[in-house]
């Protein structure tokens, strides 16, 4: 969520509707190529641009022996290019557009993105309506053929087919999500925040923070349809406000973000039946403190040891260590992140650094991480951006 007191994406959804035209911005640095980028990695920023001077998604490199940043390019992607992706081949960016009204009509967008093999700059390809208002997140599922959307406002998810160069076709599925939670002003109806597929590509597993629902769908690709799993779901404890899932990369358990109660909560996942239970429940702030907090994004070290959540209002990363044989969770440390209200972060792909966008203090702030133990160490490694909210790491580069 994105307001000042209490989130709410109406401070960044678009009265306009979204731009078709992107216009690729100056990228006076991409010369630096062949020796230099074999020890940068290739970062992308989604942004809010309602209200801000962000110039839409930006294409930054990051030193990967120092962790300094530096922006390389941007590209117009339209209102609020908010959530990003990349589609497994590496080729493909995908944004959504969080606005509530595109074209005239009520829904926001997904658009679609060149990666160029040589710098890394983007290229519009096409975009399609994402069939229901303020996406706020966009992946693909692990074979490469569909893009799943969670429509925020609509409280709806969205299937829509990949073509062979990557640009989208109009959504073929669409599922509208019923239900409400206790909390009047957050929860009166349905809002959908994230949607993946489970590591078999068989599921695809979506967190509704109005709902107080993880749902459970069948994916089914040969069909272009996600078919809801009858008793497959986890009703999540009353208020919770689910927002973002991650899978343990080995152990049969999903990790779940509660947005509305600073909360995450361990799900077991029967990957044969399609069916979650809830397992455990901790708090990602300290003990005693009673301060305002929405936790924001959920991720699990590629070792499968160490969670991380962020926490906007208390402005920090909350480090857990995960049991190797349980998956039991302990909270291990407690990091500032050095600016406010931390949205979204991602680990880089040699699990050394951790990377932390603050929306609102205009900032993405680079923290080294213990490999071991997974523990946080702040850095020095800074860089300005307007408004940044998702950051997408280029695997290969």
């Amino acid at each position: 969520m994105s307001n000042s007191g209490a989130p709410s994406r109406r401070d960044f959804l678009a009265a306009a509707a979204v731009g078709l035209v992107a216009c690729a911005r100056g990228a006076p640095s991409l010369g630096r190529r062949e020796e230099s980028q074999t020890d940068e990695a290739l970062l992308y920023v989604g942004t809010y641009t309602e209200g801000t001077k962000s110039e839409g998604v930006y294409t930054l490199r990051m030193d990967r022996r120092s962790g300094t940043l530096r922006r390389v390019g941007s590209v117009d992607a339209g209102a609020n290019p908010s959530f990003l992706t990349i589609h497994p081949n590496g080729r493909v960016l995908y944004a959504v557009n969080e606005v509530e009204k595109y074209h005239e009509k009520a829904t926001g967008a997904v658009g679609t993105f060149a990666i160029a093999s040589d710098t890394g700059a983007l290229t519009r390809l096409n975009e399609q309506p994402s069939e229901g208002g303020a996406p706020c997140f966009v992946s693909v599922d692990r074979s490469g053929r569909v893009v799943l959307v969670a429509n925020y406002a609509a409280g709806s998810v969205a299937m829509l087919p990949i073509k062979a160069d990557g640009a989208l076709a109009p959504a073929m599925k669409v599922v509208r999500h019923t239900g409400s939670g206790p909390n009047a002003e957050r929860q009166s109806a349905p809002h959908a925040h994230c949607i993946v597929a489970d590591p078999s590509n068989r599921f695809a597993l979506a967190a509704d923070l109005g709902a107080d629902r993880v749902f459970v769908y069948r994916l089914d690709l040969d069909g272009n349809s996600l078919r809801h799993i009858e008793g497959g779901d986890a009703v999540m404890r009353p208020g919770a406000g689910p927002r973002h899932i991650a899978f343990h990369p080995t152990l049969p358990l999903v990790f779940v973000a509660n947005e509305l109660d600073s909360t995450v909560a361990t799900l077991r996942f029967d990957a044969e039946r399609g069916t979650l239970s809830p397992l455990d429940i901790h708090s990602t702030t300290p003990p005693g403190w009673t301060g305002t907090n929405y936790p924001a994004d959920i991720h699990v070290a590629s070792t499968g040891r160490t969670l991380y959540v962020s926490n906007r209002g208390h402005n920090s990363i909350a480090v857990f260590s995960v049991a190797e044989s349980t998956g039991a969770l302990t909270l291990e440390q407690m990091v500032s992140t050095e600016g406010d209200w931390p949205r979204n972060f991602s680990l880089d792909p040699t699990g050394r650094w951790l990377l932390v966008a603050n929306q609102r203090s205009d900032s993405v702030v680079v923290f080294s991480r213990d490999q071991e133990t997974g523990r946080l160490t702040p850095t020095r490694q800074r860089i300005a951006l307007p408004s940044p909210v998702c950051l997408r790491f280029h695997a290969s580069r």
